[in-house]
């Protein structure tokens, strides 16, 4: 592309349409628009059928493509007026293997990835461990409820579907059934609302999603002119991490929403990644814990293997097992 082609070129962001996911969007715009202050990016925003389904937890009418798939179509759409150059999703909610023809092209800095807590605004309660035998959890994941159900077996879950301010209306209605409910910390900030956050979950409660805080930028495969905008925007602390975390789940065969949780951090000094991770059965009983470090020099390719050898290890160690005997069209909320 000539030098007068690039300054009159304009990146057309896709994304979804809740206030988060446009949050989402505009803020790799703003760190595109920061590096190349002669490019315009523009916002298309989608309802996915993910969007649409409020009803059913995602692991029962398609699991984390429900994001992804309307938005790919329009990567290769014919009707250039119609076509984007690049996906942001939370990359937690990308598939762990894409369709052939797309890649991630970054991996935005991550927000913290821990999962929160919220109580009601009327809540007399400061934490899970406050809760009286009985008390109502709202979450739709399986991983946040599984790992909670291991450590308060005496607390009830429930299914609370919605974006954000459809869950906290929920919670803050006098007539909630919900005590309180469980979210990604990194949305709340995003959207303004890290006030509600009553208590950050570390790995002692809760090992957070695979890719959970960081944004993935979704585009066409050997689309090298988008690739060098998105190098500049690209955190390397963040993709070691989440490429390893997202090779873990890969390697187990875990899709959405199984009880697979993580932590990680890569020390750029020693250039030393280490990555945890726990396998949840649906009902607490039984887990699988354990953690690999290793060397990274080649980033895309260590990261990846460094996710790969504690998989094996979890595996050898139960987790498959853990995995395998996890029937989704049976599990209850």
């Amino acid at each position: 592309m000539s030098d007068k082609q690039e300054a009159e070129h304009i990146v057309r962001i896709g994304g979804r349409k809740s206030k988060l996911a446009v949050a989402q969007s505009h803020e790799i715009k703003n760190m595109i628009e920061s590096e190349f202050p002669h490019l315009r990016c523009t916002i298309r925003a989608l309802k996915t059928l993910g969007d649409q389904v409020q009803s059913k937890p995602l692991y029962s009418f398609g699991g984390k493509a429900v994001w992804t798939k309307e938005l790919e179509e329009l990567l290769y759409e014919e009707d250039k007026e119609k076509r984007i150059d690049i996906i942001v999703h939370s990359l937690k909610d990308m598939p762990t293997s894409l369709p052939d023809g797309f890649e991630i092209g970054c991996v935005s800095p991550r927000v913290d990835p821990r999962d929160c807590l919220i109580m009601a605004k009327s809540s007399p309660y400061k934490g899970l461990d406050d809760l009286p035998d009985g008390s109502v959890v709202g979450t739709s994941s399986i991983r946040r409820s599984a790992q909670l159900r291991r450590k308060y077996p005496k607390l009830k879950f429930e299914s609370v579907r919605g974006n954000i301010q459809t869950r906290l209306s929920k919670l803050d209605d006098p007539a909630t059934p919900f005590a309180c409910i469980v979210l990604a910390t990194a949305g709340l900030v995003r959207v303004g609302l890290a006030d509600r956050i009553t208590q950050r979950f570390d790995a002692s409660t809760m090992y957070y999603a695979v890719g959970q805080g960081a944004l993935g930028v979704e585009i066409r495969s050997n689309d090298s002119w988008v690739k060098q905008i998105l190098e500049k925007i690209s955190d390397k602390h963040a993709t070691v991490c989440c490429l390893a975390e997202r090779s873990l789940m890969r390697t187990l065969e875990g899709g959405c929403s199984v009880p697979i949780g993580v932590e990680s951090h890569f020390d750029e000094d020693s250039k030393t990644l280490r990555l945890r991770g726990i396998v949840v059965s649906v009902d607490g009983t039984q887990a699988v814990e354990d953690e690999y470090s290793m060397k990274i020099d080649n980033v895309r390719q260590d990261a990846i293997i460094c996710g790969q050898q504690l998989a094996h290890r979890m595996a050898k160690n139960g987790a498959k097992k853990i995995l395998d005997e996890i029937n989704l069209s049976k599990v209850e909320q």
